[in-house]
């Protein structure tokens, strides 16, 4: 079987490499045409010798999620549903901006954490997506935005906030955050690429001592009765051991707080008393919050609070000296907003499987 370039970073490809009998620069070279240039043909690969191209199209091939739907929304927002094997397919969404285009990559076919308010994990789960598949979704990108003339390199930001949980697929996500890192590759800085996760705290952990980059946690609730309904995961990992994992993060993270993300349920979690509640709470942790208006779904069960509330909600925390921004919901015509993302799931009986795994 050949092996797929997209799926080894810098240190897999020089091991690829000296496995050819070739020396450890040809791998900066070909990341260069891979990651830059977006080059998918060896013969392309003009600074490579002959006989090393020929011996790529032996062994060696280059092969990103296919795409099988590509919308754009009103606002610019462009969505792709992207086959990743006969069973499933993922999404990959890109938010252009005045200053900065930013690509929200998914790590999973689905969900295993079955978050009350979120699209993805209503879908179940199949299975973890490869390094090449979770890369391929930014190689794909600058590739098609390139050709569309959205400049040489028009992603700038990315944020593993697609489907799935990132810190549950760690053996292929913190490959492809090293690929977004690597200067011969995407050159993207630690702060501009942004892991979000439930809390899942062992691989908040991992992800501090092998890879540190900007991390989101998403809370959506101030106490533990709550989150215990909104987010299954905290179950295992209640929010004392949470914020502790926070503060570990932070002795090594690129930024000097954590985001924590808060989805904005009306009547749920929306309350004056809540946000006092998250004010005692971000005593305990530098932090920032990022109100995120629920964007609604076929069988969601939520409603998005009103406009008046969330802005007294976020009057209440900055009132406390917080800082608070508030996302604009951005794609939701096309069912492109943050929570919608669903793709084409199969298998769904593995998630209590799975899920028992995770509690264990």
């Amino acid at each position: 079987m050949k092996q797929n370039l997209l799926a080894l970073d810098a240190r897999g490809l020089e091991a690829f490499f000296a496995q050819q009998g070739e020396k450890p620069f040809r791998a900066r070279q070909v990341l260069r045409w891979l990651h830059q240039r977006h080059e998918a043909d060896f013969a392309q690969m003009s600074d490579l010798a002959k006989e090393l191209r020929a011996k790529l199209v032996a062994s060696a091939c280059v092969e990103a999620p296919q795409i099988v739907g590509d919308t754009t929304a009103g606002d610019g927002t462009r969505k792709w549903l992207l086959k990743v094997d006969g069973a499933n397919a993922v999404e990959a969404v890109f938010i252009p901006e005045a200053r900065r285009g930013t690509l929200c990559v998914s790590s999973q076919a689905g969900c295993v954490l079955d978050c009350a308010f979120c699209s993805t994990g209503k879908q179940g789960f199949n299975r973890n997506l490869t390094t090449a598949e979770v890369v391929g979704q930014l190689w794909l990108a600058n590739r098609l935005l390139r050709e569309d003339n959205h400049g040489e390199r028009p992603v700038t930001n990315v944020v593993m906030m697609g489907m799935g949980e990132p810190l549950l697929n760690l053996d292929n996500v913190i490959p492809a955050l090293r690929l977004m890192l690597d200067d011969n590759a995407y050159g993207l800085s630690r702060r501009r690429v942004t892991v979000s996760t439930a809390g899942v705290i062992p691989g908040m952990d991992r992800l501090r001592d092998e890879c540190p980059v900007a991390l989101a946690v998403s809370l959506h609730a101030p106490n533990d009765e709550l989150r215990d309904r909104l987010v299954p995961v905290n179950r295992k990992y209640p929010l004392q051991q949470l914020v502790a994992a926070c503060n570990r993060y932070l002795e090594k993270a690129p930024r000097d707080f954590i985001t924590f993300e808060y989805v904005m349920l009306d009547g749920v979690n929306d309350s004056d008393a809540h946000a006092r509640e998250l004010v005692a709470l971000a005593g305990k942790v530098r932090s920032k919050f990022n109100l995120i208006p629920f964007n609604p779904f076929p069988q969601g069960g939520f409603r998005r609070s009103p406009p008046e509330r969330i802005r007294a909600f976020a009057e209440v925390l900055q009132r406390a000296g917080l800082t608070v921004t508030t996302r604009k919901t951005r794609g939701d015509d096309i069912a492109a907003a943050c929570g919608q993302l669903a793709g084409d799931v199969t298998d769904r009986t593995r998630r209590s499987i799975a899920l028992k795994e995770l509690r264990a």
